[in-house]
């Protein structure tokens, strides 16, 4: 079992089946590891529904071995025709849907601007931010009729904060942030809430493969990177990936029900990205 099915089976700790969660249906995109798979993990053991996407087969089949039950579909959350297949399949599934999970990202270049070709900025703005829009295009019919619809985007402190040799990355979860505050009024009368997640420095493998790329930019070493980022954190640690997870879990619970059009930092007090 790799780190990061380890990371999301620790998630579990909360009593399955309580708080309303029981039977949810829920759709996450890229949820076959880090992230989308902490937050797969603890909708399901909540007693959730759950369809999850990914690219990577392996993903896929690791993520339904670690969580039986669980609805998957090989789909690129970037390509309009992928997402209307996932989205036929996992309604047939689930019969519904009540919670859309925006999980899709890749991590892109780090390099200066002038050094970014046109195709890797627009690979990132089409994983970033078009798969939101695809998925929540397809979602909101469904999720008009839930009755307790509820959209989770993910974006990053990135958002809120200018981050050098990282801006195709930067400036496509600032948009999820714009996305998310446009959608929240667009479709509040829905009585669909849609918020945003900025999770900090992850500790997952994604974290530790951008920290040596950002060391390697700099010329400086992985161990001076770390310590950099670790002085700009409030708390002076890297954020789990369950605590991630267990506000999306808030966001879809009726305790979140009044909360839209928000962005949920969760990112242990860090204050500059460098």
């Amino acid at each position: 079992m790799n780190q990061e099915i380890e990371g999301a089976e620790a998630v579990a700790s909360g009593r399955a089946g309580g708080d309303g969660y029981q039977g949810l249906r829920v759709m996450i995109s890229a949820g076959g590891s880090g992230i989308g798979l902490a937050i797969a993990q603890a909708f399901v053991q909540h007693g959730a529904r759950v369809h999850i996407s990914d690219i990577a087969p392996a993903a896929l089949a690791a993520a339904c071995d670690a969580l039986p039950g669980i609805g998957a579909c090989l789909a690129d959350a970037s390509d309009p025709a992928a997402v209307e297949h996932w989205f036929d399949v996992a309604q047939t599934a689930l019969g519904g849907l009540d919670v859309l999970v925006n999980n899709a990202c890749i991590a892109g270049p780090t390099a200066a601007i002038t050094e970014i070709e046109p195709a890797q900025w627009d690979a990132v703005m089409a994983v970033n931010l078009r798969s939101q829009y695809l998925c929540v295009r397809q979602a909101v019919p469904a999720l008009r009729r839930s009755g307790r619809g509820a959209i989770i985007n993910l974006s990053s402190v990135a958002g809120r904060l200018g981050y050098p040799l990282r801006t195709p990355y930067a400036a496509s979860k600032w948009a999820v942030v714009g996305l998310t505050q446009s959608l929240a009024l667009e479709l509040g009368g829905d009585d669909i809430t849609v918020n945003a997640i900025l999770p900090g420095v992850v500790d997952s493998e994604r974290s530790r493969t951008v920290t040596a790329a950002k060391a390697q930019a700099r010329g400086i070493s992985l161990a001076e990177q770390e310590a950099g980022i670790l002085d700009r954190i409030a708390l002076h640690r890297k954020v789990p990936l369950q605590d991630v997870a267990q506000t999306a879990l808030f966001l879809a619970s009726p305790a979140g029900r009044s909360f839209t059009g928000q962005n949920f930092n969760v990112c242990a007090g860090i204050q500059t990205l460098i």
